[in-house]
């Protein structure tokens, strides 16, 4: 098949070329292999990839890519954990085309800015950057920003955010283009802004912000939380959330690339200026436990985060994240945006040298930041040496004295044993980044070493929102094959992020089924919020899901370990 259909690539390129010009259609292996490759995981060889610099030239390249029979993978920032915004390592009967978004990064406000219009390239980064003149917020306001992760990819996979009282990024809000049963690309609107009824003519319209506010439909009630707020508080044998969780998959919202996404509409948030940190620790995963529940049903408003990481992910961040640390908190996210791509780019060049090897820039980088001094202050490593837990427990200002009366006399009852602090502004920022850092220390950790490792074995899980024993305590034949193990997450939504490395000479696929195993037995939903990539087999509800979106296979086949086959064949 991929022999026959090279018969009429060259048309296709030469159509790709005519509507966008060649300096934006890639097509040797060193100008797509940043596209290419997933950030974490998956990659593989694909005929072009395109940057269209106009939402209109992005839906005319789609329609070559359906009359020449191509798969099409949509991407934006390619910063997904899971690599399902680029190919894998699968038998695919087509030639592949990615369409890199990112030229296209407009964002409207709406409504007094109290939603966004925001096109497929657009980034939280940018978002957050617009919203802040007007006092309001978008739904993440950490952790993905940081590396410059796009609205519609988080739209599209779920994607959780520490942000309790918002919930997984949703929305019903969006225009998208899907290829229909017959093979036929079509054109959805359902922004709820009426912008005629020509394609070209709509997208041109969209991109440039031309209508008038009464073409747009009225914002929804503006508060600082969404109904997840009420849904996370319920204490069942189910989890909070999941990317199959059927309340949250809609149209483009749990799409993982399965439609042409041309922009999504979503809330904005009041911006929460006034805001206390207290930094817990204890010993007693049961006593963090107990905490939660008491404030998830008490009549206290729910708090604004409250992130978890045990001791090793504390050590590990402390030691192979401090250049994001540094980078967020001296330089911005905008310049650490920037050290990302550039990290990402050299290591892709010193790859193809002799003597080097792909992880360079990350050597160079460890080396050159950890001569910088300790960053953290002496009550959190105080702490680090105290305790085998950390709450990092935001709240909004008016909670201040309530949250302390209350953790005081939680800690103080009989078989408590923990403590907690309330932090200035500056330990604040520092814990928070620091609880960020751990997503990417063990990746560090493990390009370090690679000669003495055999691969990374990565979950996000949604634990059961009654699950006691929420803590997981590998056996010790498992343990064994590990070098590292490293638990943080989101403790509220009882969704915990695991990165394991595994030693050299371990089968991490075995492996990992074995890990998987444990967890399914506990009634946990995996993932939780990075998307099924591909690391993870969808359940039959999420490829139904998939199959109603795309009847004919041609966006992102193959994710989730579906079928890589035209019409699902």
């Amino acid at each position: 098949m991929l022999g026959q259909s090279r018969q009429h690539t060259s048309p296709a390129i030469s159509a790709f070329v005519g509507i966008m010009g060649k300096r934006h259609v890639l097509t040797s292996a060193r100008a797509t292999e940043p596209y290419a490759k997933g950030n974490r995981f998956g990659g593989g060889r694909v005929l072009a990839v395109l940057k269209p610099g106009s939402l209109v030239d992005m839906w005319r390249a789609l329609q070559v890519c359906v009359d020449h029979d191509l798969i099409v993978i949509p991407q934006s920032a390619n910063t997904g954990l899971t690599g399902g915004s680029g190919p894998g390592d699968q038998d695919y009967d087509r030639e592949i085309v990615i369409i890199s978004t990112l030229r296209i990064n407009q964002i409207h406000l709406i409504n007094d800015a109290r939603e966004a219009v925001c096109l497929a390239g657009s980034t939280l980064y940018e978002l957050d950057d617009k919203l802040a003149p007007h006092e309001r917020e978008p739904h993440s306001v950490i952790g993905s920003s940081s590396i410059g992760a796009s609205v519609v990819g988080g739209i599209a996979n779920n994607s959780g955010g520490s942000q309790i009282r918002k919930g997984p990024a949703f929305t019903k809000n969006a225009i998208f283009a899907r290829v229909n049963e017959d093979g036929k690309v079509e054109l959805v609107n359902h922004l709820g802004i009426s912008l005629g009824d020509d394609p070209a003519h709509i997208l041109d319209r969209l991109q440039r912000g031309d209508w008038d506010p009464a073409d747009v439909t009225p914002a929804p009630e503006d508060t600082t939380e969404t109904e997840y707020g009420e849904h996370v508080r319920e204490i069942t044998n189910s989890p909070a959330r999941y990317n199959a969780n059927p309340k949250f998959l809609y149209e483009a919202s749990g799409s993982a690339g399965k439609l042409m996404v041309f922009a999504v509409r979503t809330r904005t948030f009041p911006q929460q200026k006034d805001s206390t940190t207290f930094y817990v620790g204890t010993n007693s995963p049961a006593e963090l436990e107990d905490l939660r529940r008491a404030i998830l049903t008490s009549d206290m408003p729910l708090p604004i985060s409250g992130e978890y990481m045990g001791r090793p992910s504390f050590d590990l961040a402390e030691k192979y994240g401090k250049d994001t640390f540094v980078s967020v908190k001296h330089a911005g996210s905008r310049e650490q945006i920037k050290l990302f791509a550039l990290k990402n780019w050299a290591n892709g060049v010193f790859a193809k040298l002799p003597f080097f090897g792909q992880t360079v820039a990350d050597s160079i980088a460890q080396g050159a930041f950890s001569l910088l001094p300790q960053q953290l202050s002496d009550r959190m490593l105080k702490y680090r040496d105290r305790f085998e837990h950390h709450l990092l427990l935001v709240v909004s200002g008016d909670q201040q004295q309530k949250t302390e009366e209350f953790l005081t006399t939680f800690f103080a009852e009989a078989g408590h044993d923990g403590d907690f602090f309330i932090a200035t502004a500056d330990e604040a920022q520092s814990a928070m980044l620091h609880r960020f850092g751990a997503a990417s220390a063990a990746t560090r950790y493990f390009n370090l070493n690679r000669d003495d490792s055999s691969d990374m074995i990565t979950f996000d899980v949604a634990l059961k929102r009654d699950d006691d024993d929420w803590l997981e305590v590998l056996p010790k034949e498992i343990s064994d094959q590990l070098h590292i193990s490293s638990y943080y997450g989101h403790f509220f939504c009882h969704v915990l992020h695991q990165d394991h490395v595994a030693k050299k000479g371990v089968d991490p696929v075995a492996l990992k089924k074995q890990m998987m195993a444990l967890l399914e037995e506990r009634g946990a939903a995996v993932p939780a919020e990075h998307n099924y990539g591909r690391l993870y087999h969808v359940p039959s509800e999420m490829e139904a899901h998939f199959k109603e979106l795309d009847p004919c296979n041609v966006f992102n086949p193959g994710v989730g370990e579906t079928s890589p086959h035209k019409n699902w064949a």
